[in-house]
């Protein structure tokens, strides 16, 4: 990470125009410079903040196993739940956060750093954003560990057997990587696709969610099509 901070700050110097007297002097465009260097800046802060985002991922973690260790046994499923909103009540009045936000993260930190030791240390090295980082927590749910690791080295691992070719996970827009990496797990998933939406129509919901100026957001997790 020191290295990355080098790097932006050398970005910074001339994107601020410091070096604008000796590029004018060997015929360089200045103006281009800066450009570039601010364009370099960027990138190098996203990768910045990808490494912070792992770092919190670590506290976040180890909190979560920290406040376990310490907290009594819970005696029924209640007691748990209890305990468990207090780690997530903590966590988002540090964070700022709302507690739905931290239960959110806490359960991607705890599944990065359980299950997915690569999507763990491409974050750490700034290769992936958090948001790639978010979508293989999500599109790795419901996978057995062996299924999971594979999805992960398949986008991350380019000595991996059928490794993934093309553009880096990395340079991918999120949307277009979710989009891939769902039809990766569509097609190796080892339960068939008629027993999991078997399962997934007992899981279908609707949620009310309250917005400003007196209106608010209502979505539904559905069949698209529903028969009679």
């Amino acid at each position: 990470m020191a290295a990355s901070l080098s790097a932006l700050a050398a970005c910074a110097g001339r994107g601020a125009g410091n070096g604008a007297g000796n590029l004018a002097s060997s015929g360089a465009d200045p103006l281009r410079d800066e450009a570039d260097a601010c364009l370099d800046g960027l990138a190098g802060v996203g990768g910045l903040e990808a490494m912070l985002a792992a770092v919190k991922v670590h506290f976040a973690a180890g909190y979560v196993r920290a406040a376990a260790a310490l907290a009594v046994p819970a005696v029924s499923p209640q007691e748990r739940t209890a305990q468990e909103m207090a780690v997530t009540a903590e966590v988002a009045c540090v964070l700022t956060v709302s507690e739905r936000s931290a239960a959110a993260f806490l359960a991607d930190s705890v599944i990065l750093t359980t299950r997915l030791p690569l999507t763990l240390s491409a974050l750490r090295a700034g290769g992936i954003s958090w948001q790639h980082a978010r979508i293989i927590c999500d599109e790795t749910s419901g996978l057995d560990p062996v299924a999971a690791a594979a999805l992960e080295a398949h986008f991350l691992d380019p000595e991996a057997p059928f490794a993934a070719r093309g553009c880096p996970a990395g340079q991918l827009v999120p949307g277009r990587f979710r989009a891939k990496a769902r039809s990766w797990r569509e097609r190796h998933h080892p339960v068939s696709l008629e027993a999991r939406h078997r399962k997934a129509v007992t899981d279908r919901r609707l949620e009310f969610v309250p917005d400003r100026d007196g209106m608010a957001w209502l979505s539904c997790r559905a069949r698209p099509n529903p028969g009679p």
